[in-house]
């Protein structure tokens, strides 16, 4: 009886009308930012994905994955209404949801909770330190690329520039507020849009060929592919903050709310770049098609400059979300009067932490296949699969037709981070063994 009270109090509280956000995002903004998340830099790695499954494949793979993407995240949200609603709070984030669905689901999962909101938690640091290292490395080959072709007398690996990164890195990070982060992350979405127009042009530029471009791929390489899409294209981990930014949040779901029509954007963009993108270069294609441009026209030279400066201005936006966890558990635990110190020694050990991965592992398509296949199947397929399964544990519809949709959403993410990760590590295994040589 007490469990029915409960629950009819939840029905009967509305998060929206509780939401006291200072400067809400309209409809239009809220589209802009969650399209800005989802056609981050990994936009450009889309026709490596495509040279992996075949053209063919590579289309009707990348419109599953973007409605399987979108699926869950239309389900976390409204698992987080759903938890909003139960506590009486008007908003949610990624972790406090993952907790709150544990404390009130199934009573045997409800010491788990706080387990629960600690491992998401740190799957969005590790997810984004993965980031962070596919950044050092992007911005090393950009820079290498053009010193080797314009300091033909300063050749240098790519580890040597992975290294001298770190210490403008080590001082863009040491910006700890939002609010100036706001002009660098401008710059950069303009920086990349330009890089973006660039690599059209160059696309479109001279007559494609396709007689030679394969429609299936191998299929030891659909793993890659899988990994990459899922890398381009999630970005689960700012869809909690832009919903709950929104002016009127209600527009963010249904037919013709922002994810729907944001989802449905970036899986066009994506299939239009990996097609054309993949049959301009071919075989030839590296970890960003920025790297495939022409070391001898300007304006390849500006995109790849473009490309360098976006991410670079980029990184210490994605670092936020690393150091904004491990304070909230650090800093408890630290006097005051040395919080300071240990924010700027802490800051610069995530930099070199990431720079030395990128210094040990410079191959930059296995690392975006790695976070790809291992973190964002966590974050965007496992965790939502598992989510709203204890969220709607008593309702699990018709024949339970809820709980097997879930546990196939959940399989796939395994499989994604199974398969992924075991074909990453036989090709770094070959590259390894290739310069050894």
């Amino acid at each position: 009886m007490e469990a029915n009270i409960k629950e009819s109090e939840a029905q009967g509280y509305n998060p929206f009308e509780h939401r006291q956000v200072k400067k809400p995002n309209s409809f239009i903004r809220s589209l802009g930012n969650l399209l800005k998340a989802s056609l981050g830099s990994g936009i450009l790695a889309v026709p490596l994905a495509f040279k992996n499954s075949g053209w063919g494949v590579g289309i009707i793979g990348t419109v599953i994955i973007a409605f399987i993407c979108g699926h869950c995240v239309y389900i976390f949200v409204q698992v987080s209404r759903n938890c909003c609603k139960a506590v009486r709070k008007p908003l949610l984030n990624y972790a406090e949801t993952c907790k709150v669905a544990f404390a009130i689901g199934p009573k045997k999962l409800r010491p788990l909770s706080s387990a629960a909101g600690a491992f998401a938690e740190f799957s969005l640091v590790f997810t984004y330190i993965g980031v962070c290292c596919i950044f050092t490395v992007l911005i090393a080959d950009s820079i290498k690329q053009l010193f080797d072709q314009y300091v033909p007398g300063c050749i240098l690996s790519v580890q040597y520039y992975c290294l001298i990164l770190i210490v403008p890195l080590c001082l863009m990070v040491q910006i700890r507020y939002l609010k100036w982060l706001a002009p660098l992350s401008l710059m950069a979405n303009v920086l990349l849009i330009a890089t973006f127009g660039i690599c059209i042009y160059y696309v479109f530029k001279d007559e494609i060929t396709i007689s030679d471009k394969r429609v299936v791929g191998h299929a030891s390489r659909f793993p890659a592919f899988l990994s990459t899409v899922i890398f381009a294209m999630e970005g689960i981990g700012v869809v909690m903050p832009v919903e709950n930014n929104m002016k009127k949040p209600e527009q963010f779901l249904g037919c013709r709310g922002v994810l729907v029509i944001a989802m449905t954007f970036v899986m066009l963009l994506y299939c239009v770049l990996g097609l054309f993108g993949y049959f301009r270069y071919g075989d030839d294609l590296q970890g960003s098609i920025t790297l495939n441009l022409p070391m001898n026209d300007w304006p390849a030279i500006c995109g790849k400059i473009f490309i360098a400066i976006s991410i670079l201005f980029t990184y210490p936006l994605h670092f936020y979300v690393v150091t904004d966890v491990l304070t909230k558990y650090a800093e408890p635990n630290i006097k005051e009067k040395y919080r300071n110190l240990a924010q700027v020694i802490g800051r610069i050990a995530i930099v070199c932490l990431c720079g030395g991965i990128g210094i040990a592992l410079p191959m930059l398509e296995q690392i975006i296949n790695i976070v790809g296949a291992l973190f964002y199947s966590i974050l965007g397929l496992i965790i939502p699969g598992i989510i709203e399964t204890i969220n709607r544990w008593e309702h699990l519809g018709k024949y339970n037709w809820i709980l097997w949709k879930n546990i196939l959403i959940v399989l796939f993410g395994f499989c994604s981070l199974i398969s992924g990760l075991t074909v990453t590590i036989l090709d770094i295994i070959e590259n390894l063994n290739k310069k050894n040589e």
